[in-house]
This record gives structure tokens, C-alpha cells and sequence, in this order.
């Protein structure tokens, strides 16, 4: 069961990498397009609709990979105190009455969109000459379909952790820089550090 918990989790992950490179092509996009704005005197009109898009699906796509990493924003000022078994059966009763029915709404929203936009062929009508805006409706269900993949592996964790009484293990990624790892990589020790801050302090002393 936690290979297959992890093989999603590792799906999650990837297809949030692979839309996270959509920052460097909107960085891009937007760097470009300020110089033939402002230096060439040739700005393009479907620029912005361009930009919004491209945000629009990283967003989404970015919702399953960080669900993963559960790193969505949560009110968790009780909540970090609570032993594992609470916290279990709080997220299995939020995941039940809201998260499911919200997801599968979407799923089911974004593909009456998407389906509706390629059977008209639609385009951007917020500039002239917009761009086909059906590429980015297809999205909104996918994205939808890999949240609703990840919840349900999240449901299980739930279900193992009110079993078990711990949080089973989750595919880890990169993280906020950890300290002790850093001290490691670099072979410093506490006492090195506290000697240097004694060396310093006791120097900067005498020259004063």
C-alpha cells in the first residue's frame, strides 16, 4: 500500500516540476515583452492573455504536487498540537465534506468548459486577435482529476494514520534549508561555532 502512496506522490511531484519550468517561459514571456514595449516600440497584443494563461494552468497544476507536500495553507494553530489520531480524523472529515465534493464539482465543471470551448473554437476576446483560450480550459479538469488522485491517497494516509497512531511516510522533495543537514554537508560542529562567536566577540572588544 505505501509504494503505491508514493508512486503517486512521486506523480504528483513530477507533473508540478514539469509545469513549474512555466515560470521561466512566463519570466520570459514578460521580460520580452517589456523591451519591445518600451525599447523596440512593438508591443503585442495577445501578450497579456499569454501571461494570464500561463499563470493560470501553473496554479493548477501546482495544486496536487503541493497537496503532496501537504504544504496548502491550513488554520493550524491547535492543530500542530494535536496527537496524530485527532489530526487523522479531522483531515478525514474535511477531505469527506468538503474537499471531494468541491474537486469533483470542478472536474465535472472543467470539462463541460473545456469540451464547450473546443467545440466553438473559442479565443480571448479581452484583446484583439486573442489567443485559443481552449488549451488552458483543458486544464481546469486535469488538474482537477490529479487533485482528486492525490486526495484520495491523502484519505488513506488518514485511515492508516487512525490505525497505526502515526502519519505514514510521504515522497520528500526539496525543502526549506535545513540547518543541521547544512552543518553536515559543510563538517562545521556546534563548538566550532561557538568558539568563532568567542573569537569574534572578545576581538571585536579589544579593538573598542
Amino acid at each position: 500500500m505505501q509504494k503505491i502512496l508514493l508512486f503517486i506522490d512521486r506523480l504528483s511531484t513530477w507533473v508540478g516540476q514539469l509545469f513549474a519550468w512555466l515560470i521561466v517561459l512566463l519570466t520570459g514571456l514578460i521580460c520580452w515583452e517589456v523591451f519591445s514595449r518600451y525599447v523596440l516600440g512593438t508591443p503585442h497584443a495577445w501578450a497579456f492573455d499569454v501571461m494570464i494563461m500561463l499563470y493560470g494552468v501553473l496554479f493548477m497544476m501546482a495544486g496536487a504536487y503541493t497537496l503532496s507536500k501537504n504544504g496548502h495553507v491550513r488554520g493550524d494553530v491547535l492543530y500542530g498540537f494535536f496527537p496524530p489520531r485527532l489530526q487523522a480524523g479531522l483531515d478525514l472529515a474535511l477531505y469527506l465534506l468538503f474537499f471531494f465534493p468541491g474537486i469533483i464539482a470542478l472536474v465535472w465543471a472543467g470539462y463541460t468548459y473545456a469540451g464547450e470551448s473546443w467545440r466553438i473554437n473559442e479565443h480571448s476576446s479581452i484583446t484583439a486577435d486573442g489567443p485559443p483560450i481552449y488549451p488552458f480550459k483543458t486544464a481546469i479538469p486535469v488538474a482537477g482529476v490529479m487533485l482528486l488522485l492525490q486526495g484520495i491517497v491523502e484519505v488513506v494516509r488518514c485511515i492508516i494514520c487512525l490505525k497505526q497512531g502515526e502519519w505514514p511516510s510521504r515522497e520528500q522533495d526539496v525543502e526549506e534549508v535545513d540547518v543541521e543537514k547544512l552543518k553536515e554537508m559543510v563538517h562545521v560542529r556546534d563548538e566550532d561555532i561557538l568558539k568563532a562567536d568567542q573569537y569574534l566577540t572578545s576581538h571585536s572588544g579589544s579593538k573598542q
